[in-house]
């Protein structure tokens, strides 16, 4: 009896002999295109005919998860409990609850009792293994290595479902995002190998070539999966999308025209809601019709209420944007933040509220810098975190916030693996535009040891000793400035200018600080190896010379004269 009870799940897309087993595969096609209230509706059909239809019952569950109703799943599958414990595809479809609630020990433990009570001499039930790996790979908290498992049993069990191969490619897809793209485009195909009609198969294809931006294949199978299936929503979505952001190469615009075609073929083939309407304001802001955009996105807000999808407050929150109403933009783009949930903001969400905080007055910028790192946070690959980072980085540099750009530009030096000169840099100065001159003089003596033979670090780490010692100057300042004349001093025609600024600064150094007018001499006369006609030096010069001869013969190496007013620092007038 159980055999006959869940065997639809073995002949879903080819029995068609009596209208149970018609309306059975008509409902999970509904979800399939995303057509939640249609599927819905087919199984409440069914159980009010027969309220002891198990898989009606199963379904209308998954109806449930998929319109995201997990305590409506709940209570219909623990009912049916209640009523019979004999029935292993309710106990699966409560573990999929379980999982999706969090409680993984509970739900593993009822995915392993419907294994035990469907086993036979042949084998675990592939039916009851299949819908144990739908689960698991449905819910954030589902082991997808005992998706995988259970799924290539009962692949072994039975291989002409193709709802099985559908299952195991999502379940290696969301395993290693980027990673096992060729295991499941090898079991979507051989979903289509079983049957060629199966209109998601080809729509997972496509979201595969998606992430590879091969956009030719990815309208390729998307227009395969309509030509399959003319009711499949989710690809029109998708093609609508895509016409909405391609550029035409020839023109350099967007066919707007294209795009809108698709949108009416997506809402001809959904089920009606409001919140459809959606698309026509998302393409009203692509033209730049803000305003128009807003009255229909508002329109949707009072129509649905509490809803409402995150997106539309979103869209609300580009609109202002678009007309320069920072204000209002800040007060939907944090409702979309409060009603979204937190795993599917993406790196751009955040991106759109740090450059509408940083446009409003009296906004602590700190906010704005939280907001960029959980955006990098949110990203999983190194490149995009680092141009999220340099978007920071400008913004910041642009208002004048050094201190908020050096975080930016620290956080690009934290994150690479090695990097550049370039990187470091970025960090140092900005840091010593911002006045922190300990934290930026840090970074550039790092560049001195990592790129010895790079001047930066030397002239760098000078310019702000100089600044941090400016009433002792022996602690750190003139030891930077002999490092960095050492230095210039391997070529002093490329370094002409770091030469001359540390060997003047050296010289008012000795003759106004330290009172050594010999020593302060000796600099005065390096700096005319490479300035020889400079008059300011000459005549600096010729006033030490004359201090010196002044002196008694035991004081030769002091002067407090003349020079020691006089300041060189750039050897210049």
């Amino acid at each position: 009896m159980k055999k006959i009870l869940i065997y639809w799940l073995s002949v879903v897309m080819f029995f068609t002999g009596s209208l149970y087993a018609q309306t059975i595969p008509d409902g999970i096609k509904f979800l399939y295109e995303d057509r939640d209230q249609s599927a819905k509706a087919v199984f409440d059909k069914l159980l009010a005919v027969n309220p002891n239809n198990i898989e009606a019952t199963y379904w209308l569950g998954q109806a449930y998860i998929a319109m995201n109703d997990v305590p409506a799943a709940r209570q219909l599958y623990e009912k049916a409990l209640a009523a019979s414990a004999n029935a292993p595809l309710v106990i699966v479809g409560m573990g999929h609850v379980e999982l999706l609630e969090n409680k993984t020990a509970d739900a593993r433990q009822r995915f392993e009792t419907a294994i035990t009570m469907t086993h036979t001499k042949k084998g675990d039930d592939p039916d009851i293994l299949n819908a144990i790996g739908r689960a698991n790979v449905d819910a954030k908290a589902g082991d997808l290595a005992y998706a995988i498992e259970k799924l290539e049993a009962a692949v072994q069990r039975n291989s002409k479902n193709p709802d099985i191969f559908l299952n195991l490619g999502n379940a290696y897809r969301k395993a290693r995002p980027g990673e096992n793209g060729g295991q499941a485009y090898l079991n979507y195909k051989k979903a289509l190998d079983i049957d060629p009609n199966f209109a998601i198969a080809y729509y997972r294809i496509a979201k595969l070539f998606e992430t590879q931006q091969n956009w030719e294949l990815f309208v390729e199978n998307l227009n395969q999966a309509v030509a399959k299936d003319q009711g499949f929503g989710p690809a029109y979505y998708d093609l609508y999308y895509y016409y909405l952001l391609k550029v035409d190469p020839a023109t350099g615009k967007i066919d707007f025209d294209k795009a809108d075609d698709y949108a009416k073929k997506y809402i001809a083939n959904t089920d009606p809601d409001v919140q459809n309407e959606y698309l026509r304001a998302q393409t009203l802001w692509a033209q730049k019709n803000y305003s128009e955009a807003i009255n229909v996105a508002q329109g949707i807000i009072s129509k649905a209420g509490d809803k409402t999808l995150p997106r539309t407050y979103k869209l609300l929150a580009y609109s202002y944007i678009g007309k320069g109403d920072t204000v209002q933009a800040k007060t939907y783009i944090d409702q979309y933040f409060a009603k979204q949930d937190k795993d599917q903001i993406v790196p751009p969400d955040y991106l759109l509220k740090a450059d509408i905080y940083s446009g409003i007055p009296g906004v602590n910028p700190n906010d704005v810098v939280k907001t960029f790192f959980d955006a990098v946070n949110a990203d999983t690959l190194l490149q995009n975190k680092i141009e999220l980072l340099k978007k920071g980085a400008a913004l910041f540099k642009a208002k004048k916030l050094y201190e908020q750009e050096a975080q930016m530009e620290q956080m690009i030096v934290n994150i690479k693996p090695n990097p550049t000169l370039f990187d470091m840099f970025n960090a140092g100065l900005s840091y010593y535009l911002a006045g922190m001159y300990d934290t930026s003089r840090n970074v550039f003596l790092k560049i001195q040891n990592k790129f010895p033979d790079e001047i930066y670090g030397y002239e760098m780490a000078w310019n702000n000793s100089r600044i941090i010692d400016s009433t002792k100057k022996d602690s750190i300042a003139v030891p930077d400035a002999l490092k960095l004349f050492d230095f210039s001093q391997k070529d002093t025609v490329k370094y002409k200018k770091q030469y001359l600024n540390s060997a003047g600064f050296l010289a008012t150094y000795y003759a106004n600080d330290a009172k050594d007018a010999t020593k302060a001499l000796e600099y005065i006369n390096k700096m005319l190896t490479v300035d020889p006609t400079n008059a300011n030096l000459n005549d600096v010069k010729t006033q030490l010379e004359n201090s010196l001869k002044k002196q008694p013969p035991n004081q030769k190496n002091t002067s407090g004269g003349a020079a020691s007013s006089r300041t060189v620092t750039n050897g210049n007038k």
